[in-house]
């Protein structure tokens, strides 16, 4: 479960409490667990100030607390307050926003392209997929991958994300890839034609943000059209 870090302290030394900050990334390069920082300053009181820490667990969040340059930068952000700051840790029950990005990393790790996280922060180990196009439903992280690949065996694809809507754990994304068709797939050899696909999916995400399950619907049939396959059945 995402964890948060609420660090609310007042100090008229601002500008020394950011440069440690960026000491502290700099020092912790590598082995920092946070995934997302924001520091907000209070519109009523410039020597207020909040810092919201997001980790991906309270587990990652402890390690993160843990390491010895982490203690170090703490005692001298001490030293900068005014008073003795306070921390208050939540666990994030709900955040669409997230799920939102969690899909589109989804549809980043089939292009292929980008800096993303891996599969396993992104899809839960018992994922299920649900494809009307496949005789059985695709269960099994591992066996999505395989799936994944065998799309990008067949095509150079990229995915433009049309719309989103998030509803609680549910993401619905309307989209549209194009690419080229340069291996085989499902038998068809190479055509190095260029296509695109259009589709709409809905996710759900389980209790650890990750994606759980997915329910895929696609224009295959214009897609084998562009491929030339319908030109040999009509022969």
């Amino acid at each position: 479960m995402t964890f948060v870090q609420l660090i609310d302290c007042k100090t008229s030394r601002f500008d020394e409490m950011n440069r440690l900050m960026d000491t502290w990334v700099e020092q912790t390069k590598g082995k920092r667990t946070a995934t997302h920082s924001v520091i907000g300053k209070d519109r009523s009181d410039a020597s207020h100030f909040i810092e919201i820490v997001e980790f991906p667990s309270y587990e990652d969040a402890m390690r993160n607390s843990n390491l010895p340059e982490t203690d170090r930068i703490f005692r001298n952000m001490v030293a900068l307050c005014d008073e003795m700051p306070t921390f208050t840790d939540l666990d994030v029950v709900r955040d669409e926003r997230l799920y939102r990005a969690g899909v589109r990393n989804l549809y980043g790790l089939i292009s292929g392209k980008g800096a993303l996280p891996s599969w396993d922060e992104i899809v839960a180990e018992n994922y299920h997929d649900h494809d009307p196009s496949s005789e059985q439903d695709v269960i099994g992280r591992d066996a999505m991958r395989r799936q994944v690949e065998m799309w990008q065996a067949g095509f150079d694809l990229a995915f433009t994300i049309e719309d989103q809507i998030a509803d609680g754990d549910r993401v619905c994304t309307r989209w549209t890839w194009s690419g080229t068709h340069k291996g085989d797939f499902m038998g068809i050899p190479a055509t190095g034609r260029q296509v695109t696909m259009t589709g709409t999916n809905i996710h759900r995400f389980d209790e650890n943000g990750r994606i759980a399950e997915g329910w895929w619907q696609y224009d295959r049939l214009g897609l084998m059209a562009q491929l030339g396959v319908l030109d040999q059945l009509e022969v």
